[in-house]
């Protein structure tokens, strides 16, 4: 799927190519003609790219052509910023002069005749097979789209606090399930109450209502949440615990072996009555609930655990004669219309367009009573007004799909698709944090500003504006949750099934090494990796743009393997490596833009030959 990602990066290319540096570059190396002429040909195939995205399942040959494409233009783009860089070394060298030999020894070329030869000799390779690739581009039937006319109506900023009157149909629902949660059994064993239904039905939302309800409030002295996702380890699990409860010391539960973290949760749970909810558990192994329920289990009467999962099997894990399953439905089409006009149209607006609201009527109907496609849909329609928009969203053949094994749901990758260009890169680097991280804009601007991925901005804005205001857009599309507004910076988290969605979108280019994916494919340029013990599996290719390695990084050899093999690297994050030292190599990586060494605390020198302006 990583091909719906090519019309953004041609863009980005093509912008590269036309500025003022670019330029100047190529006429001082005598190859401006050259240069012009990879322009030409890149823009005719840009041309006929949005169209290629919409047909590449349909086609392996084309699947093949964009391949290529991606190639060459991939080559294209380090030419650009050799030409950056060098144009920067210039600057540096004219603004300190004679005065700074050190600066000017730094970036000095060793032949400035031998590095103009080897540049005309990669455009003109590249120019050959641009000509080849624009040539064939009449052999798929594409149509020419010249210009992305996508665009997002940004709503008004809300916070992330669950408000009951935001959420629609779920009353009946809140209510039943604060009655099973307040009433205290005949029994003092702990009590847990199940809340199962199929991804996307808002089974978060609806515990999060139940959480924040003052009645939940009077009748439990102490509150805490849990987000469990797949890791259900019992030392991980008892620090979300502690981390969720009050902690007036203020203690790093990190640190802690198992044992204490069990002493400190059962003392800080001692005496009071309880609810813990866990949220999106997957967890089928009994004897993992049975080691966390002795240490939470401590006979306090109406104590109680709400969970939230997919699976009954996961229910039966945790079951006992005290607890109880509730299953969530879909919305009734009712509810789910109110649901779907609420983001498609401002208060009162769909009054004025009927006819869209007929439209609407049917679209709802396809997204089959789940509140995140009918959220997602809608927004993806807010402030359009063209019928003709509307009826394509309601007649696309992929309605005609199931949700597949992945799980990603037709009404998303409908919403997806109708993303301006710049934005589908940005929502595909999601794929490389784990499910139910909180990614903070400060880190995601930084990245995506290093990658390219960023407009440039407008005056007096800063990167970082630009970058929040990219958030800003994905947000109003209900792709992401839990916005948190800081001042300084703001974090948010993906719902299971748009973490999906973006892992299925950036397959190929953006992947995430763990256990379930153990092996990078060739072509990908974006990894990250999830466990030291992985790395020896990985095969690190030249052509790889950023790399994310694990905390407590301690392989030097893959390190050193990795840095001098992939010499276009413009990301590097080694945060909270073991390593005492960085290998040479990392001083030759002219392409970079961000390398992160935060909180590796071990780490005692930097290359001798490390000098930053080189990077």
């Amino acid at each position: 799927m990583a091909e719906s990602l090519l019309f953004s990066f041609a863009e980005s290319v093509l912008g590269k190519l036309a500025t003022v540096v670019v330029q100047e570059a190529s006429l001082a190396l005598g190859v401006h003609s050259e240069l012009q002429q990879m322009t030409e040909s890149m823009a005719l195939i840009r041309g006929v790219l949005s169209d290629a995205e919409q047909k590449t399942p349909q086609s392996s040959a084309l699947s093949q052509w964009l391949r290529q494409v991606k190639r060459v233009f991939c080559d294209a783009e380090d030419i650009v910023d050799d030409f950056e860089c060098e144009a920067l070394r210039k600057h540096v060298v004219k603004t300190y002069g004679s005065c700074s030999r050190k600066v000017s020894r730094f970036f000095s070329k060793s032949n400035p005749a031998v590095y103009r030869l080897r540049m005309a000799h990669h455009i003109q390779d590249i120019n050959t097979r641009l000509t080849k690739l624009a040539s064939q581009r009449t052999l798929f039937a594409l149509q020419v789209i010249d210009r992305d006319t996508r665009v997002v109506h940004v709503r008004k900023m809300t916070h992330s606090h669950v408000n009951p009157s935001n959420v629609t149909g779920r009353e009946h629902d809140r209510n039943e399930i604060i009655k099973l949660l307040v009433q205290d059994g005949d029994c003092q064993s702990l009590s847990v109450i199940s809340i199962v239904g199929m991804g996307g039905l808002g089974k978060t939302t609806l515990a999060k209502l139940v959480f924040n309800d003052t009645n939940i409030d009077e009748c439990f002295q102490l509150k805490m949440w849990v987000c469990v996702s797949n890791d259900f380890e019992l030392r991980n699990v008892l620090i979300k615990i502690l981390n969720s409860a009050p902690n007036p010391t203020r203690e790093n539960f990190n640190d802690f072996e198992t044992e204490q973290l069990q002493i400190r949760l059962r003392e800080t749970l001692e005496g009071q009555k309880f609810l813990l909810v866990l949220d999106d558990v997957w967890n089928e192994d009994p004897e993992k609930w049975d080691e966390l329920k002795e240490i939470i289990d401590l006979n306090v009467e109406g104590s109680k655990v709400l969970v939230t999962t997919r699976s009954r099997t996961v229910t039966a894990t945790m079951r006992n004669k005290s607890s109880n399953l509730y299953l969530l439905g879909c919305l009734s089409e009712e509810d789910s219309l109110s649901l779907f006009v609420k983001y498609a149209f401002d208060d009162g607006e769909e009054k004025k367009h009927p006819q869209l609201l007929e439209i609407g009527k049917e679209i709802v109907e396809k997204c089959g009573g789940l509140p995140l496609a009918v959220k997602t849909v809608g927004s993806s329609l807010f402030s359009r007004f063209d019928k003709k928009e509307w009826e394509s969203i309601r007649d696309n053949e992929i309605w005609n799909l199931q949700q597949n094994e992945r799980g990603i749901l037709p009404a998303l990758k409908l919403s997806y698709d109708q993303l301006p260009s710049y934005l589908k890169p940005c929502f595909a680097s999601f794929s490389l944090f784990p499910e139910d991280t909180s990614i903070h804009c400060s880190h995601i601007s930084t990245l995506w500003e290093a990658l390219g991925f960023l407009p440039p901005p407008k005056e007096s804005e800063s990167m970082m504006e630009v970058a929040n205001h990219l958030v800003h857009e994905l947000w109003s599309r209900s792709f992401l949750s839990d916005y948190l507004d800081y001042g300084s910076d703001c974090s948010f988290t993906l719902h299971d099934l748009v973490h999906d969605l973006a892992t299925y979108i950036a397959k190929g280019e953006f992947e995430r090494i763990d256990l379930r994916n153990k092996k990078n494919s060739e072509n990908a340029q974006h990894l990250a990796f999830m466990e030291n013990n992985l790395l020896a599996q990985a095969f690190p290719h030249k052509g790889l743009r950023s790399v994310c390695l694990p905390e407590g990084m301690n392989n030097e050899a893959f390190l050193i393997t990795l840095v001098s093999r992939c010499k276009y690297l413009r990301v590097l994050e080694l945060c909270s490596c073991e390593l005492e030292s960085l290998p040479y190599f990392i001083g030759k990586l002219k392409h970079l833009r961000y390398l992160n060494l935060q909180c590796s605390e071990k780490l005692r020198r930097l290359p001798e030959n490390f000098k930053i302006c080189k990077l």
